[in-house]
């Protein structure tokens, strides 16, 4: 199924993808194995379905960070930052200590993409209701 779905991603299918994760938001748990794919239009379709679904899936898609921070050990460069990226746009403050183990990333892009999303997501207000 993930395989299919890269592949779809790859070819310009996000519409249906978005609709097979509406349908399905246990499909959120291969977020980790399109982050992975080599083809940068996967790793990107990946970052739009999020940002589509986020404010309807939001609280599926924040239990995915454990597992998204994992792939800051990935070897290749890309991935961590393409994953930092995602991570950002996530928006879960409570990230932040875990992405803090990575700060000595050997690439110096990712430790700059690294240190503006700690930056930003220090930034965000907390907007609870509170009785």
């Amino acid at each position: 199924m993930r395989q299919m779905i890269a592949d779809y991603m790859e070819t310009g299918f996000l519409d249906n993808i978005i609709e097979m994760f509406r349908q399905d938001p246990s499909l959120f748990d291969h977020l980790e194995f399109l982050m992975c794919d080599m083809r940068a239009r996967v790793r990107l379709g990946t970052v739009a379905l999020i940002e589509v679904l986020l404010p309807e899936f939001g609280t599926e898609i924040r239990k995915t960070i454990p597992t998204l921070v994992s792939l800051l050990g990935h070897d290749h460069p890309t991935v961590r930052g393409d994953t930092i990226y995602l991570i950002g746009v996530i928006g879960e403050r409570e990230a932040v200590p875990l992405l803090e183990e990575h700060r000595n990333d050997p690439d110096p892009q990712v430790r700059q993409l690294l240190t503006e999303t700690i930056e930003e997501l220090e930034a965000i207000e907390r907007h609870e209701v509170r009785p």
